[in-house]
């Protein structure tokens, strides 16, 4: 079954409103998906320049199609956006003047049973965004029980981890597991029939984290953070959607560091520390959607941009 890749763009007039486009500008959007924020950058560029970037190939034609009226504007490269830097290096770029990171799975990847993302369609177990490398299918059937319990409780703040590890490897040792449907259902019969009566899917959260793990989702975003300040020009910023809260905890620790200036005790009665802020928040708490915004998206309701912008240092 065909799908066209239609994703709805979280948070689209505030983060573009964050970006602070410059005409001549040049910007990035490290997860280009099907578009939607691309095509709002690239309309407000005359001179200036937009990389799209994305590791899922079905997203870089949708984006290219979408984009076609700019393409004098737009360059586009699958890939990791963690490679920001070298892909800066490759298209001879020195700083942007913005970046945007829209995080997490778009609705396309979700809808497309293909794709092996959602419990909700019976279909291989994948969920790879770049349709390469290991899958969830490879973790379910290989991984330690250990390694298991760890995806589980980290990434999927799962509390029942380890009982769901041990029922995967109980069912592995009888047959492959080889479907969405059956990691469900193994999840779903792990879980005490207490816990499954109240809130969401029982088999959200080990999903959550069987797709974190096999994108190493946490480890490109610590990639990019790590770079990101030394990929901004002076005034630029740096502008993350997150979905889930360790994404967005690691967003707001980092922004809060890059943020703090003075370490010297408050009773202090002059700074002798000398040490300035590297950037600075735009908006303290991050901007949530509106209820218009998740009446109409659902899958917006736990978004949260986060926004930070580099100073002009003195000599720049």
């Amino acid at each position: 079954m065909e799908f066209e890749f239609n994703h709805k763009s979280v948070l689209l007039e505030e983060s573009i409103e964050a970006l602070n486009i410059k005409p001549d500008g040049v910007y990035v959007d490290g997860t280009a998906g099907g578009g939607g924020h691309s095509f709002e950058i690239a309309k407000r560029l005359t001179e200036g320049r937009l990389i799209a970037v994305d590791r899922d190939p079905d997203a870089i034609k949708a984006a290219g199609e979408r984009l076609s009226p700019f393409l004098e504007k737009v360059t586009f490269v699958q890939s990791n956006y963690s490679r920001l830097s070298q892909i800066f290096t490759e298209q001879g770029i020195k700083g942007a003047d913005g970046i945007l990171l829209d995080l997490g799975v778009s609705s396309y990847q979700f809808d497309a049973p293909e794709r092996g993302f959602s419990y909700n369609f019976d279909a291989p177990l994948d969920m790879r965004m770049s349709k390469s490398g290991i899958s969830a299918r490879d973790i379910a059937n290989s991984a330690s029980f250990e390694e298991l319990s760890h995806i589980l409780r980290v990434y999927g703040e799962e509390k029942f981890a380890s009982r769901i590890a041990s029922f995967i490897i109980q069912r592995r040792e009888k047959q492959p597991i080889e479907t969405t449907f059956e990691l469900a259902e193994i999840v779903k019969s792990a879980i005490p029939a207490a816990a499954r009566r109240t809130g969401p899917h029982p088999a959200r959260k080990t999903f959550q984290a069987f797709r974190i793990a096999v994108n190493g989702e946490l480890e490109e975003l610590s990639c990019l953070l790590d770079d990101a300040l030394s990929l901004l020009n002076p005034k630029g910023r740096l502008a993350v959607i997150t979905f889930h809260s360790l994404e967005d905890r690691m967003v707001k620790q980092k922004f809060q560091k890059w943020a703090q200036g003075c370490t010297c005790p408050p009773d202090f009665p002059i700074c002798v520390c000398g040490q300035k802020p590297l950037a600075q928040i735009v908006y303290k708490k991050g901007i949530e959607p509106s209820q218009n915004e998740v009446d109409e998206n659902p899958r917006s309701r736990s978004a949260r941009l986060r926004v930070l912008e580099k100073p002009v240092f003195d000599g720049l």
